[in-house]
C-alpha cells in the first residue's frame, strides 16, 4: 500500500485570507499622504536557457501585499481613492498561449479571488496609468528594486510627455520600502503558521538526511532525500541553496557545490530549509558521518552547542540580537582558548578579533519571506530591541582552517548549529526543536539508523 511505504504527509495550513491582505494594503497607505501613490510591480519569469524558464517565484514585497501569484503583475495604490484605493493590472487573457502555460486570472479573476478593488489587464496600463496618477504628489516605490526604478522612470516620462494635455504628473519619487519592511518584520498569526510548517517541513528533511548519511554517500545524495521531503510535504523545493559540506568543505559557509563524497570519520555540515507558500524554513545541523563524534569533533561541538542553546535561551521581547551576538562570541572565544586555539584572555581575543580566524559571521538574522528577511536592525543608531511577533535564527559556528599552526585532530572541522525562533510575550517558542541537536540525542538517533 502507499501509504505503507512512503512518509506521512503533514497538514497543510490555512492559506493568508483576502482580508489580511486588504488590511496590510490599508495600514501601509494610513501611513503616506492622501495625495501620493504607491507603484509596486511583481516578479517577471526568469530565463534558463533558450526558451525555459526557472519555476517562477513571486516577489516577496508584492506578495505580502496581494497574494497575487501570476508574473509581470503591478500593484497601484491611491490613498483615499473613491472609486477604490487597490488597483492591479495583470496579464491579459490569451486562450491560445494557456493552452501552454496554464490558465490566468485576467482581470475579472484578480478582482475574484484576490479581493483588489479594480483590476485591468496589461494592455491598457500606460493609458490608465496616466489617469490614475493624474494629480498624485508623491510616487513611492521600493528604491531597492533596478526594476521598480526603471518603471517608475518610464511611467513619469509618459506623464511629463502628457503635460500639455492637462495631466499633472508627480513632483516626487519616495522610497516605501522602510515601511513595507518594518510591516514585514512583526508577523501575523497566520504567518506564523505558515512559518512553523515550512519549519517541520523542513525538520522533516533533516531527519531523513540524518537517517541516510553514510561513508561513501555523496554529498548530493544527502541533498536530494532532504529535498525529496520539502516536496513530498508540499513545499515548493528549497527555500535557498542547500549546503552539504563534507569534512573541510563546511568551513566554506556558501558551499553549494554538493558533489564530493562523505568520508569515515568527517563530519557534514546540512544547512538547508524548505519554502512552503514562500515563507521560509532555515535549519543547520552537523553531524558525523559515521554516527559517533570523535573526542575533537565533540569538543568543538558542545562549544558551539552551548552557545546556541544559550543564544536561544536569551531570545525574549526587549533584549537586542547585537547583545546575543556579544555573548555568544563570548562563549566561543572561551571555548576556543580552553581547547587550545586561541591563548591569552577572553576579552583579549575579543578585542583583537582574533576569534575571527573561526567565527566570521554574525549570529542570527530575520525569517519571513525571504530567508533573510528584511527588516532594519538598528532604530535610530541603537540596536533594536526585540518584540513579540519577530522571528529569527539562531546559528553561531565554529569553523577551522585547515592551517600548518592547528592541531591535526581539529583541521579542517566546521560545525554550526541553527534553530528558528519566534518572539513571544512571554520569551521565545522554538520552530524546529524537533531536530536533536545534542551529542547524545544525534548519536542516539543514527544508532537507530544502523541498526535497521
Amino acid at each position: 500500500m502507499l501509504s505503507e511505504t512512503l512518509p506521512e504527509a503533514l497538514s497543510r495550513p490555512a492559506p493568508i485570507a483576502n482580508a489580511e491582505y486588504r488590511q496590510r494594503r490599508q495600514a501601509l497607505m494610513a501611513a503616506l499622504p492622501g495625495d501620493a501613490a504607491v507603484l509596486l510591480p511583481g516578479a517577471s519569469l526568469v530565463t534558463r536557457s533558450r526558451d525555459s524558464e526557472f519555476p517562477f517565484r513571486q516577489d516577496s514585497d508584492f506578495h505580502y501585499l496581494t497574494g497575487f501569484p501570476e508574473p509581470d503583475a503591478l500593484l497601484l495604490l491611491l490613498p483615499g481613492r473613491a472609486e477604490g484605493e487597490s488597483v492591479l493590472f495583470c496579464q491579459d487573457r490569451d486562450p491560445a498561449l494557456e493552452a501552454w502555460t496554464g490558465i490566468r486570472l485576467g482581470a475579472e479573476g484578480a478582482i475574484r479571488e484576490h479581493g483588489v478593488d479594480q483590476a485591468f489587464e496589461n494592455a491598457e496600463r500606460t493609458e490608465r496609468l496616466a489617469a490614475l496618477l493624474d494629480g498624485r504628489r508623491t510616487l513611492y516605490l521600493a528604491l531597492d528594486s533596478a526594476e521598480a526604478r526603471g518603471l517608475a522612470e518610464e511611467v513619469r516620462a509618459d506623464l511629463v510627455a502628457r503635460q500639455r494635455q492637462g495631466v499633472c504628473p508627480p513632483e516626487a519619487i519616495a522610497d516605501v520600502a522602510p515601511l513595507l519592511h518594518e510591516a514585514r518584520l512583526i508577523k501575523s498569526q497566520a504567518e506564523l503558521a505558515l512559518l512553523h510548517h515550512a519549519a517541520e517541513i523542513s525538520a522533516r528533511g533533516h531527519l531523513r538526511a540524518m537517517r541516510a548519511v553514510r561513508p561513501g554517500v555523496a554529498e548530493y545524495q544527502l541533498q536530494a532525500e532532504l529535498e525529496h521531503e520539502f516536496r513530498w510535504q508540499g513545499g515548493s523545493g528549497p527555500a535557498y541553496a542547500t549546503i552539504v559540506g563534507g569534512g573541510a568543505n563546511a568551513c566554506v559557509l556558501h558551499y553549494i557545490e554538493n558533489r564530493a563524497l562523505l568520508e569515515e570519520g568527517d563530519l557534514v555540515l546540512v544547512d538547508a530549509g524548505a519554502e512552503f507558500d514562500l515563507y521560509a524554513g532555515d535549519i543547520t545541523r552537523t553531524f558525523p558521518v559515521n554516527g559517533r563524534f570523535s573526542d575533537a569533533q565533540r569538543a568543538l561541538y558542545e562549544v558551539v552547542l552551548e552557545a546556541q542553546e544559550r543564544a536561544v535561551d536569551a531570545v525574549r521581547p526587549g533584549t537586542t540580537l547585537a547583545a546575543i551576538h556579544a555573548e555568544v562570541v563570548r562563549g566561543l572565544t572561551a571555548g576556543l582558548i580552553r581547547l587550545g586555539l586561541l591563548e591569552g584572555s577572553v576579552q583579549a581575543r575579543i578585542d583583537d578579533k582574533s576569534y575571527r580566524r573561526f567565527y566570521l559571521h554574525s549570529t542570527s538574522h530575520w525569517l519571513g519571506l525571504d530567508v533573510h528577511d528584511v527588516g532594519a536592525y538598528r532604530r535610530d543608531g541603537q540596536p533594536r530591541p526585540l518584540v513579540p511577533g519577530m522571528v529569527l535564527t539562531m546559528e553561531p559556528g565554529l569553523y577551522v582552517p585547515d592551517d600548518d599552526d592547528i592541531p591535526d585532530t581539529f583541521r579542517g572541522i566546521g560545525i554550526r548549529i541553527e534553530d528558528d525562533v519566534v518572539v513571544t510575550d512571554e520569551g521565545h517558542r522554538v520552530l524546529t526543536a524537533s531536530v536533536p541537536k545534542s551529542v547524545a540525542d544525534i548519536e542516539a538517533l543514527m544508532a537507530k539508523r544502523c541498526a535497521t
